[in-house]
């Protein structure tokens, strides 16, 4: 992971998941965690190398793909540690996300993996959506859910560190239906993405840009795409569509062969995402028929 600076005291570990760092006179903040104790290992020795202090961490939201470092972190380092509300439980706690994932049963051993449960670290202070001065570090906090339940992206020192909110065009087609909990409230947030100020922005997966917008956008266009392709096959069906059937088809559509039952569930949590986008659109209505979870287009219910 190569150091990056960005502007001014603000950098960034860029890599498959991005960790952002802020360097404060004597304290240092990082930006998420990474997945794992070796990702983490190598944000620390370039830290050392360079006489840089960390002293912060703060997480956007509650992946283990952003926090799974952080248990390495605060074993090597008194780090003060920041975290989203709602999300901070699952940092603690994060067995949770197979929990959720698993649609609330106890979860099978193959879903207690590092890729959906990292080690649970402590948080010392929770944050909401808002203006905050933590130590030396003053930042603007913004709530940006969709992808993750109550994510938030940091502006600091005209940098926003988006976390999740969005995501570079070749991530988008990379996994093609992207991991989301609610479509709904994720185009909610790219359009308050789309208003922010700021000199530029880093999202957790994807590059640095100065004109950020036009990303955002791209999403927008993307999740607004698979929403009319969902809408189209739900009212091409007379009597509606399983939810099993929703899945299945709309993964076939966008060539996914999710082999794993650990893959197969996040695809299932994102189509559903979609579904439920449609409901709040008041585009598609639902009803159980035959102990079978249907949905149906408003003009055909």
């Amino acid at each position: 992971m190569d150091m990056q600076q960005l502007h001014e005291n603000c950098y960034c570990f860029h890599g498959p998941v991005n960790i952002g760092y802020v360097h404060q006179k004597s304290e240092g903040l990082l930006i998420d965690a990474g997945i794992d104790k070796s990702t983490m290992k190598k944000v620390i020795r370039q830290l050392e190398e360079k006489q840089l202090p960390v002293t912060h961490l703060f997480i956007t939201h509650a992946h283990a793909d952003h926090y799974g470092g952080a248990a390495y972190l605060q074993e090597k380092y008194e780090v003060f540690t920041i975290a989203p509300e709602l999300e901070e439980a699952i940092l603690r706690n994060p067995i949770l996300e197979p929990i959720y994932l698993f649609s609330g049963n106890d979860p099978l051993p193959e879903l207690r993996n590092k890729f959906l449960e990292g080690l649970p670290i402590r948080i010392d202070k929770v944050i909401r959506e808002g203006n905050y001065t933590i130590g030396n570090f003053t930042f603007q906090t913004y709530l940006l859910p969709g992808h993750s339940y109550g994510q938030l992206a940091i502006l600091i020192n005209e940098i926003l560190y988006a976390g999740d909110s969005y995501f570079s065009e070749e991530q988008l087609h990379k996994h093609k239906i992207p991991f989301l909990t609610d479509a709904f409230q994720l185009l909610e947030s790219l359009q308050k993405l789309k208003k922010l100020d700021c000199i530029g922005a880093i999202p957790g997966h994807g590059i640095y840009e100065k004109d950020f917008h036009h990303t955002v956008q791209l999403n927008m266009d993307y999740h607004e795409g698979l929403l009319v392709w969902l809408e189209n096959q739900i009212a091409n069906e007379a009597n509606g569509m399983s939810h099993e059937q929703i899945v299945s088809e709309m993964c076939s559509e966008y060539e996914i062969q999710a082999k794993q039952l650990s893959q197969w569930l996040l695809f299932r949590t994102a189509v559903t995402g979609y579904i439920t986008a449609l409901i709040r659109q008041g585009k598609i209505t639902h009803e159980i028929q035959n102990n079978i979870w249907k949905f149906i287009t408003k003009e055909k219910a």
